[in-house]
């Protein structure tokens, strides 16, 4: 007679199929929304990628700043439902820790994400000196503060989620994907933000930007690409455990 087969402990092991193929549909719109700013390769913004933070492109002062705006807007409701549901779906299965986490850390990129895009810049300090001036003097909006802030929270917080997400895929065995890929993706992203960090340090003290602009776009687009990777990752999931006799 045979055993029956041990509940998984891993973070998709009983989770509802349909509410996991929700979680995954909405990761991928989150990340392509979150990857909107690609369209400044189409549309006129007269900001220099390489020199750039992300953010000046949804500044007030900028033509498509509405655009980019809602963009972010959206991207950051759509990672959170995807993270909400995530966690929903599971509250019965016992993930763990660590994939509880990792989903709050996700929910906490999308909850920061939406936020940036409702304290935007006021002006581009990269492509404007007087913008520039205006803020080491303190008379921008409270907003540049406000961003700077929940920016550097989202960004940490996404870090955070692919740090946790990833162990816990190769810890359970289980997003095989994600488990495979997941751990070159993190490396270039700590990397990515390593650059960011230094050239924003360095922009600040007015050493020029080191291609911020170029650093930020590497960082975000691979939250982008791993979202993707762990919206596959829950799909094979769910395909894997119907499969099973």
């Amino acid at each position: 007679m045979s055993l029956p087969r041990p509940a998984l402990s891993g973070p998709a092991s009983a989770r509802p199929d349909g509410a996991a193929r929700a979680t995954a549909v909405l990761l991928v719109l989150g990340a392509l929304t979150y990857s909107a700013w690609v369209l400044e390769a189409v549309v006129r913004t007269g900001l220099d990628p390489v020199r750039s933070y992300v953010s000046e492109l949804m500044a007030t002062d900028q033509p498509h700043g509405d655009l980019f705006r809602a963009s972010d807007l959206t991207a950051g409701l759509l990672v959170l439902a995807a993270a909400l549901t995530a966690l929903w779906s599971g509250r019965r299965a016992r993930p763990g820790r660590l994939v509880r986490a990792g989903w709050a850390a996700l929910a906490l990129f999308g909850a920061g994400t939406a936020a940036d895009s409702r304290l935007p810049l006021s002006c581009t300090p990269t492509a404007d000196p007087a913008c520039a001036a205006r803020e080491d003097a303190g008379l921008v909006p409270f907003t540049h503060t406000a961003h700077a802030v929940s920016s550097s929270i989202a960004m940490a917080a996404a870090i955070a989620a692919m740090l946790l997400l990833t162990y816990a895929a190769r810890r359970h065995g289980v997003w095989r994907p994600l488990a495979r890929f997941g751990p070159a993706l993190v490396a270039v992203e700590l990397a990515a933000t390593v650059w960011t960090l230094a050239s924003v340090a360095a922009f600040e003290a007015g050493r020029d930007t080191w291609a911020l602009g170029a650093g930020q776009r590497l960082q975000v687009l691979l939250v982008a690409v791993w979202l993707v990777l762990l919206a596959v990752s829950v799909v094979t999931q769910v395909r894997q455990r119907r499969e099973r006799p």
